[in-house]
């Protein structure tokens, strides 16, 4: 018939032989599927007669078998197939013996017999899933080959062995694994076990079964795609037992039950142990020993291999290399250390060196203890010693022989424990000395796939004879025998105490006599993550002590490796470092290495945790649990052991809580460091390590507790003295030796918020008894600095604050009213995927607290988590039943992630419950975001998030007055709401910028940017946080507008020009005063009462002026404000405003909503001693909505108007904007006539703004305005507000460069993320006093964060009289501003540098004609800026990050890398302390070599002077100066070269007409010039006598040819290529403090 691919069982591949078998025959592609398979009607049926009908397989097939059943217990189910007419080999096994029980009374599975063909069916009983069918193919029982296929549920099938199995799942691709047990290395091959145990996990809820045979002949395992799984045989019976549990872990103590629990070793078993194959001496020994102790290594066993013995004979010791043997166990026991001994099977025929008689051998011949041949004759094989007989340790005498010659040889050299090697039975000759007879046992029908297809290779004749029978059936069973008599022996020796006992080779209930080791595996990468599986295997298979050879036993290790084996070997429940080949044990390797520090770091954790690990081999020696457990085990679905599973969890190296569940994380581990985590809701006995377990036994006990999302743990501990045997269950001996409690810990505290207390949990005083189970309860007392504002609105109350549920506890400065209680939201339905995360946030009703209506949280909240970047992420929180408001800004993300998991920068995770998100940096594991926190709430009108930091090292946020650059971290809070409001402390300024970059402690840094436009403070505010490095924040927001070249210049502006003679005159001052001028302003006094787009007639020569200024090579730029007048009868703008219906509205009745803003009713007289916001004067005002299309036409079409009037006369030819006022600011609260809205107005949480008792609207215009997005969506100004500068920007510049045909630029008051693509900044009106010279700095280095690189505070100040030094010093320090413009308001004093005296113009013209000098290094920074996102004006970390003296600098910053500005900023002093990073600096001045590194240096600053140096490695682009750009342009260019301490320099230029709309792309480089270049130290041609000593600046074309290029004269366009620039000429080096000129471009 038709059989499925993939149920097909394999017979032969012959096609004649599969014909005559009676089988089906079908070639395939795939060499693992079988092509011979059996038909459907194939095998036995139950009947009367029964009968075989098909062809014999291999001969001797039993016709009629016998099937046994037995219900033996609830969970475990029992069958046998034996032959009924002869009797056939059974296990003889030590603790399995003939069921004495009553059936089952209510069996977990049901069992059905088919009929015909012959099959057995068994079920689960709560939800008929079949478990176990073996229908899927036939029977076959012959004498030498019994076969039976079980069909699975599932492929998640764990177990059989022993092999080395790559993965702990099997792989069920037509695999067939043989078991025969064999000395040879850890490969795929049969090795030393037989262990004939499945586990087969059902599906995710946890169900599984096991299966077991009971059958010690070779056999194979094979498993298919079916899911189905073959066991065949060559002899004995089929005996099968299947186990049925709700969980893994439930059905390996089923079968552990059955085998025999394992046994608990003796506690310092536990301990560390070394050993090598290869010492030459018990010196040798001894060194090894003393080394590790001079080290502090933790450390209990030394073991010597074969290397002690006389000969490599058993129960000898070599009396010249190791003669002080007999005292080497008194020699570690005065240490608290022990010695275990090597002993292999094989005994060898020889005599002893002396001559005399080998007395082991002698008395066993005497006693014929020997394996015999199949005639009588004892069977001589070779081993290690030599020529060798073989023990029989089945037989009764065998064993008592055993027991007496170790009882001998103990009484000779005293040890502790005995390791059991070579016992598979290995034989160094195939079968015997005298080989094998020709016969079925040795050449058996059918050979399984074993190694080498002999079943005598390396082992003795399968004919060979045992008390328990013959080789061919008990060979798979001597290492089980050789260990029972070895456990008897140790019984013997040390009677009462558990000893010491592992063995190469094991059966099925191995584990309750001893533990294993994995064998002589190799020294590399891929054994080292096999032992991983094969330490979980054994666990399944009852052998919970068991370990790997530590660093690998064949092969020559690494350090790397090594240390690594040494990490994970650590947690091997047995850990022993053993080789073969050089030294390997950690001092080895130097005593204060990393190799040594790491594993010392790592065995004292081990130590610390060993009252856990031997509570867990209690609790499997008690009840069968595994020890070294998979995460299948625990957590579901089944997840591979390398995921995190969807548990809590805390870092054991930061102690803090992790937030990693069910997804895949790198986890970041450097050489010093592996992952280790322990599982929140459990509670860890510890005690304090010492380099023994004897001595740290004696130390004090504690506990680790690690609370659940429930906050609650609990654990358990056995402790008795270590090593005396008994009944460990008995009250008796639990009141005696053993503390069993169970302790328990509900805390009324959130675990997520003990950042400190994890570090270090200390309860003292618990007097606990023996015996007895305990609760604990406190409270925890939060450390201050962990409290989060349960009340941040004004005149908190104890009686408010727990009226919200909170704790309350005043201390000045510190929230009094504090979260103590975890957020009510958690987490459901989950999903992760490669590109994000998507996932419910429901609302736990028992938690939530007392809340007004608009403040209460929404119960369903979506979060979406978004991979965007390799280096930038985005996650979303928001109400997906409801629509809200978004952000209408657009970012440049991909329309699809655009990133690999394995190049990510970072790992999310999502806690659970409380809900939180943590962000993990992966090639470090620092977590740069964890907002796990209590204060997570989502309600209609109040939004709050918190995050953990991963440093104190903040900086952003704005717009605020500042004092640092670095946040100041105790206790402040900074509103954000975009306001008129001058430069104050604390006070929320023009513009709203949500973006912080964190420093983390290594120096990385990372960027968050909350996108959210609502009024908020720093802690709380709509849910769209994105996380990226700080370049890929411009990536995302937009990178800064390139301004013009002429913007550069120095600008001047007044507020208070009384006309514009006034103006004309200020700039032939400056031009008599040859200072450098580049750009006049006028103020709003130009316009006519303050109108927007109109022209005083007081300015009526401002045209005039303007063509004339711009003659002469300056610009010109004007004021605009946005508030239009609506008190006119005939004013054009406000008209066509209206007509075109472009002005906010009320919402209901969509009139247009007025306020008062600087526009002046006609015909009134102006009383200036006023305030302007006392006027009663001033006209009602409208507000464009710039966010509509329409908006922009009309702004666009109203500023061509002002440039191109229909009256010549009258056409202002400005170059640029700056638009004022457009936060929107009022002079009034509101509109005319009051706001209408009292919950916008007035909203139920007021975040820290100034004037909080007004509400939203001071200053301002009502919140329920209207406003229209783009597509017409509406919009309120209550989310609007901060974002109307914003709106207003890219307007502005597309009206200026459509009137103007240029570049132009945009200088706007009020701005957003993203507004820097369209405008620069100026940091507001500040005042004219010391401290705001600092300031200016800060919020430079901050706009630099923000995206606008072109910024700069007003010069001189512009509120109050500025004072000479003052201004002196300013205009030094705005010299190096982007934006450099000297500006200052009304009735207060001239300022400007024509205004003072002749001393001042100098100093002014100085260092302005340094600025103008470097204008092309600026240029091309901010072209860098524009093309690529990186800062203009550069904090110090930004470029030397690794020097943590940065990290705090803020009164000094660089242009770009290069330059190095270090300002006065206090009145009078005449130097300034100077921080130099670790390069090469030289002075601009003086063109010295200032030899300062790494240093504060005071630098003599006189009044005229300001500290410029440059940094060594650059070159800097420049050109000689003049009044203005128009003229510098004009002149020569130079590089100033400076070299570093390889003598090499590199720098760039970007060049273009510094005006054209646009900059350069890489196919349109016409009057471009991008050139890269690099300086390398030698002598320049053609100067061979220039002064090396100083650096020297030449300019280009000063001479032709200086390297082999012509020169060139302006105004020759450039050409677009790179060129790069080497120096030339002798090879000498010249010394490395010097820098070069004569310098040519090439043309």
């Amino acid at each position: 018939g038709n059989i499925l691919e993939n149920t097909r069982k394999e017979i032969l591949s012959h096609k004649s032989t599969c014909s005559r078998r009676g089988c089906c025959w079908s070639p395939q592609s795939d060499a693992n599927v079988p092509w011979c398979y059996f038909s459907p009607n194939h095998g036995y049926k139950v009947s009367e007669p029964p009968g075989l009908p098909s062809p014999s397989l291999f001969g001797d097939d039993i016709q009629t078998v016998l099937l046994t059943a037995e219900y033996q217990t609830n969970n475990r189910f029992h069958f046998k197939i034996t032959d009924p007419n002869a009797k056939r080999f059974e296990v003889p096994h030590e603790h399995v013996k003939p069921f004495q029980g009553s059936k089952a009374s209510n069996p977990s599975y049901t069992v059905e017999l088919k009929q015909n063909p012959f099959g057995l069916v068994v079920t689960r009983a709560s939800n008929g899933k079949v478990l176990f069918d073996t229908t899927i193919g036939p029977l076959q029982y012959a004498d030498q080959f019994l076969q039976l296929s079980i069909r699975l549920p599932s492929s998640n099938i764990y177990g059989i062995g022993e092999h080395v199995h790559k993965q702990y799942r099997h792989d069920v691709n037509w695999r067939t694994w043989p078991l025969f047990s064999r000395d040879t290395p850890p490969t795929v091959d049969n090795l030393y076990g037989a262990q004939t145990f499945f586990l087969c996990l059902e599906d995710n809820t946890g169900a599984s079964f096991g299966v077991f045979l009971m059958n010690s002949n070779a056999m194979e395992f094979v498993v298919q795609p079916a899911p189905a799984v073959t066991y065949r045989t060559i002899g004995g019976i089929l005996d099968f037992y299947i186990f049925v549990g709700n969980t893994p872990e439930q059905v390996v103590q089923e079968y552990l039950q059955l085998v025999g629990l394992p046994a608990l070793p003796a506690y310092w078993n536990l301990g560390f142990q070394l050993c090598r194959y290869g010492y030459t001496s018990l010196d040798e020994v001894k060194e090894v020993v003393e080394r590790n102790r001079a080290v502090g290594l933790p450390y209990d066993i030394q073991i010597i291999d074969i290397d002690y013995m006389e000969k490599r004979k058993d129960f000898t010791y070599d009396k010249v290399n190791f003669k002080d043997l007999p005292q080497f166990a008194s020699y570690l026991h005065a240490h608290g250390q022990k010695y275990v001994i090597i002993l292999d099977p094989a005994i060898s025929t020889q005599s002893m060196d002396d001559g005399s008689p080998y007395g082991s051998y002698v008395r066993g011949s005497d006693r014929n203890v020997w394996v015999n041949q199949s005639d009588g004759k004892v069977l001589v094989g070779e081993v290690w010693p030599g020529e060798t007989v073989f023990p029989d340790y089945t037989s009764a005498e065998g064993t008592d022989w055993w027991v007496n010659e170790c009882k001998l040889f103990h009484d000779m050299v005293p040890y502790d424990g005995i390791w059991i090697d070579m016992n598979e039975v290995c034989s160094f000759v195939a079968g015997s000395k005298e080989g094998c007879a020709d016969n079925k046992l040795n050449y058996p029908p059918y050979t399984p796939k074993i190694l080498d297809r002999l079943m005598y290779a390396k082992t003795l004749c399968l004919d060979a004879v045992q008390s328990w029978g013959k080789q061919y059936d008990v060979h798979n069973l001597y290492g089980y025998s050789m260990t029972l008599s070895t456990r008897k022996a140790l019984d013997t020796l040390f009677p009462g105490k558990r000893s010491f006992l592992i063995s190469r080779s094991t059966f099925a209930g191995s584990g309750k006599f001893g533990g294993h080791w994995l064998g002589d595996n190799a020294a590399s990468w891929d054994q080292l993550r096999w032992s991983i599986p094969g330490m979980l295997e054994f666990n399944l298979f009852g052998i919970p002590y068991v370990g790997a050879d530590i660093c690998g036993f064949f092969d020559d290790t690494t350090e790397e490796l090594c240390r690594r084996w040494m990490q994970l070997g650590a947690f091997y429940p047995f850990s022993r470092n053993h080789n073969g080949e050089l030294h390997q044990d950690p001092a080895v390797f130097g005593s204060n290495s990393l190799l040594v520090n790491s594993s010392k770091h790592y065995l004292n954790i081990r130590y610390t945790l060993l009252p856990y690990l031997y509570t867990l081999l209690y609790k499997a020696h008690t009840r069968g649990d595994t020890v070294t457990r998979p995460l299948l085990h625990e957590t579901l679905p089944a997840v591979d052991n390398t995921k995190f599973p969807a548990l809590f969890s805390i870092s054991v190296h930061q102690g803090e809580p992790v937030q990693l569940k069910k997804v895949w994380v790198n986890i970041p581990t450097p050489e010093e460091k592996m992952g280790l985590h322990l599982r929140g809701g459990y509670i860890f006995p510890t005690q304090n390590p010492s380099t023994t377990t004897e001595a740290s036994r004696k130390n004090p006990m504690g506990l680790i507790i690690a609370l659940d999302i429930n906050n609650e743990a609990s654990g358990d501990l056995f402790w008795d003295d270590g090593e005396s045997t008994g009944d460990l269950n008995s009250s008796d001996f639990i009141c005696e030796n053993i503390i069993f409690s169970i302790l328990y810990l509900r805390t009324t505290f959130n675990n997520c918020l003990l950042f400190h207390i994890y570090k270090v949990g200390v309860i003292k005083g618990l007097k606990l008894e023996l015996g007895k189970s305990y609760t604990i309860q406190w409270t925890l007392k939060m450390n201050v600095n962990e409290r989060f504002d349960c009340y941040p609105g004004p005149n908190a109350t104890l009686e408010k604050c727990q009226q919200l549920g909170c704790s309350w506890e005043v201390n000045p400065d510190i929230p009094s009213c504090y979260y103590s209680s975890s957020n009510p939201y958690l987490v459901e339905n989950i999903d992760y995927s490669d590109s994000g995360i998507v996932a419910t946030l429901n609302l736990d009703d028992s938690r939530v607290r007392a809340n007004e209506a608009y403040t209460a949280p929404i119960s369903t909240l979506r979060l979406e988590v978004k991979y965007h970047l390799n280096n930038m992420l985005q996650f979303k929180i928001y109400d997906y039943q409801n629509s809200r408001y978004e952000v209408p800004v657009p970012l440049n993300l991909p329309s699809s992630p655009l990133n690999s998991s394995q190049e990510r920068l970072y790992d999310v995770s999502v806690q659970i419950k409380p809900f939180g998100i943590q962000v993990r940096r992966r090639s470090t594991g620092t977590v740069i975001w964890n907002s796990a926190l209590p204060t997570f709430t989502f309600s209609d009108m109040f939004i709050q998030i918190s995050t953990r930091l991963a440093s104190q090292y903040i900086y952003g946020f704005g717009e605020h007055e500042h004092p640092n650059f670095r946040h100041n971290m105790s206790w402040h809070t900074w509103g954000m709401f975009t306001r008129d409001q001058p430069p104050t402390y604390k006070l929320n300024s023009y513009g709203f910028h949500p973006f912080y970059m964190g420093l983390e402690e290594d120096g990385n840094a990372h960027g968050v940017l909350l996108l959210n436009s609502n009024a908020m403070g720093k802690k709380t505010s709509i849910l769209t946080h994105k996380i990226m490095d700080i370049l890929s924040s411009l990536q995302l927001i937009g990178r800064p507008v390139m301004p013009p070249y002429w913007s550069l210049g120095f600008q001047l502006c007044r507020y208070g020009y009384a006309n514009d003679s006034e103006v004309s005159q200020l700039v032939e001052e400056m031009k008599a005063a040859r200072i450098p001028h580049d750009v006049q302003y006028v103020d709003i006094d130009y316009m006519e009462r303050n109108l927007d787009f109109t022209l005083s007639p007081r300015f009526a020569g401002l045209p005039d002026l303007v063509n004339r200024i711009k003659a002469d090579g300056m610009r010109f730029i004007i004021i605009l404000d946005p508030a239009i007048s609506a008190n006119e009868t005939n004013y054009p703008a406000f008209t066509r405003g209206v007509e075109q219906d472009i002005f906010v509205q009320w919402p209901d009745t969509k009139e247009i909503l007025y306020s008062k803003v600087w526009s002046f009713l006609p015909n009134v007289q102006i009383n200036e001693s006023l305030p302007h916001e006392d006027q009663n004067y001033v006209s009602h005002c409208a507000f464009p909505d710039f966010f509509r299309n329409a908006t922009t036409e009309w702004y666009k079409k109203e500023i061509a108007e002002v440039y191109n009037n229909s009256d010549p006369s009258k056409s202002l030819k400005f170059d640029g904007l700056w638009t004022d006022m457009n936060e929107p600011a009022a002079f009034m609260n509101g509109a005319m006539g009051g706001c209408r809205d009292d919950l916008l107005n007035y909203p139920p949480y007021m975040p820290h703004l100034g004037y909080r008792d007004v509400g939203l609207i001071y200053k301002t215009p009502c919140m329920e305005g209207l406003h229209y997005l783009p597509d017409g969506t509406p919009a309120r100004h209550f989310d609007v507000h901060s974002l109307y500068g914003w709106s207003q920007a890219r307007p502005s510049l597309v009206a200026l460069q459509a009137a103007t045909q240029e570049r132009g630029i945009i200088i706007s008051r009020s701005t957003y993320p993203s507004s820097g693509r369209w405008v620069g900044h100026w940091l507001g009106d500040n005042t004219a006093a010391w401290d705001q010279l600092h300031k200016s700095i800060i919020g430079m280095m901050e706009f630099s964060l923000f995206g606008i690189s072109y910024t700069g505070a007003d010069i001189c100040g512009f509120f109050k009289d500025s004072q000479y030094e003052l201004c002196v010093r300013w205009m030094q320090l705005g010299a190096f501003y982007p934006f450099s413009r000297n500006h200052n308001e009304k009735g207060t004093r001239r300022q400007d540098p024509a205004s003072w005296d002749e001393a001042f113009e100098d100093m002014s013209r100085n260092v302005l004609n340094i600025r103008y000098t470097l204008l092309p290094y600026l240029y091309t920074l901010l072209h860098d800026a524009h093309a690529d996102g990186s800062t203009v004006v550069r904090p110090l970390l930004h470029e030397f990050v690794a020097d943590r003296n940065t990290w705090d600098i803020d009164e000094q910053f660089l242009w770009g890398p290069a330059l190095l500005i270090s300002p006065v900023l206090r009145e009078n002093d005449r130097s300034v302390v100077a921080y130099f990073p670790d390069a090469r600096w030289y002075d601009y001045h003086t063109d010295s070599d200032t030899g300062f590194r790494k240093q504060f240096q005071n630098l003599s600053a006189p009044l005229d002077h300001i500290n410029l140096h440059i940094r060594g490695g650059y070159i800097l682009p420049w050109q000689l100066p003049a009044r203005t750009t128009a003229y510098s342009r004009l002149n020569a260019m130079g590089l100033t070269v400076a070299l570093d301490d390889a003598q090499s320099a590199a720098g760039h230029l970007y060049w273009d007409d510094g005006v054209r709309i646009g900059t350069a792309s890489p196919s349109s480089l016409h009057q471009t010039l991008l050139w890269l270049g690099t300086a390398k130290g030698g002598s320049i041609p053609g100067d061979t006598q220039a002064d090396n000593t100083k650096p020297k600046d030449v300019n280009w074309g000063e001479r032709e040819q200086t390297l082999g290029w012509k020169g060139w004269t302006w105004p020759r366009p450039f050409r677009g290529d790179r060129s790069e620039l080497t120096f030339r000429g002798k090879t000498e080096v010249k010394p490395a403090d010097q820098r070069y000129r004569n310098v040519i471009l090439p043309d």
